[in-house]
């Protein structure tokens, strides 16, 4: 069997006039991060390098806080093989506070976690981390891993407050840091923890009920049991979030639609008519 981690990322916000003092003694009306974002992945793919260009799903993250253009980069990685799936995490509607992701399974070929949020507003402001290894040298996953947060620029946008109006930077600068900067100090802008809570061995069941075909699927995978009927079929998504739960189904074939699910790893959860259940992985591209 596969062993997969569970990890919680935790993202506190140390964005306060008192930490990082502006000229006109308060941050600008509506300071706010938008969503975390980012995806688990290998060495074969690089969304957000510090140094390196920014990707047009970074420009976007960055300028306009929107991740269309990120999760379709992501969505790309994860069709080549690169990337195990997308994180959507929430926004924080303020400058000072907390973001959490919990429950985030993270499989042992893609052990590798990018993420990134927009200041808000600001021409092309960003928090980021690249690549960050979450096994050590010997393959075993780390307890803990806290993180100073600097502010980085896009490279994107020439601005330099935080409401400047547009000034597209052409060509590109590299992704660079912000810190002691105008207008941020040298203090972090924030830390993220990311905290080890289990393993999780998706194939290790007492009884394998069902079998699942096609994965990797595309827009739908069909279910077939072993030995005896379904009761209850549940898809989770790798923070533990029911997407689709069919129950007193009493049939040993499914088929579920999965057309109106993004790209990524997802669960299956299946209990038959005599109370063996299974969980098995399933990759959406």
């Amino acid at each position: 069997s596969q062993e997969d981690a569970i990890y919680t990322i935790t993202f506190e916000s140390n964005w306060s006039q008192a930490m990082h003092p502006h000229s006109s003694g308060s941050l600008p009306a509506g300071a706010h991060w938008t969503r975390l974002v980012g995806a688990t992945h290998n060495s074969g793919v690089t969304f957000v390098e510090m140094g390196g260009l920014a990707t047009p799903g970074i420009k976007d993250l960055a300028e306009l806080g929107v991740n269309t253009v990120f999760f379709n980069e992501i969505n790309a990685a994860i069709t080549a093989g690169t990337a195990n799936q997308s994180i959507n995490g929430s926004d924080l509607g303020t400058a000072g506070g907390t973001i959490t992701i919990n429950d985030l399974i993270v499989n042992e070929d893609f052990t590798l976690l990018s993420l990134a949020s927009m200041i808000a507003p600001s021409p092309d402001w960003m928090i980021a981390i690249n690549s960050i290894d979450l096994q050590d040298g010997s393959g075993d996953w780390k307890d803990e891993i806290i993180i100073d947060l600097f502010p980085y620029d896009a490279g994107t946008d020439s601005g330099v407050d935080y409401t400047s109006p547009n000034m597209n930077t052409s060509p590109q600068d590299p992704i660079s840091s912000l810190q002691g900067m105008v207008p941020f100090s040298s203090e972090i802008i924030g830390t993220i923890t990311i905290s080890f809570e289990g393993v999780l061995n998706v194939l290790d069941q007492t009884k394998e009920v069902f079998n699942m075909n096609p994965n990797p699927a595309i827009d739908i995978v069909t279910l077939h049991g072993i030995n005896e009927a379904f009761t209850q079929v549940i898809l989770y998504n790798t923070i533990g979030r029911r997407i689709k739960e069919f129950q007193n189904v009493n049939t040993s074939n499914l088929t579920i639609d999965l057309s109106d699910l993004s790209s990524g790893l997802y669960l299956v959860k299946v209990t038959d008519t005599k109370g063996n259940s299974t969980v098995k992985k399933l990759i959406k591209r």
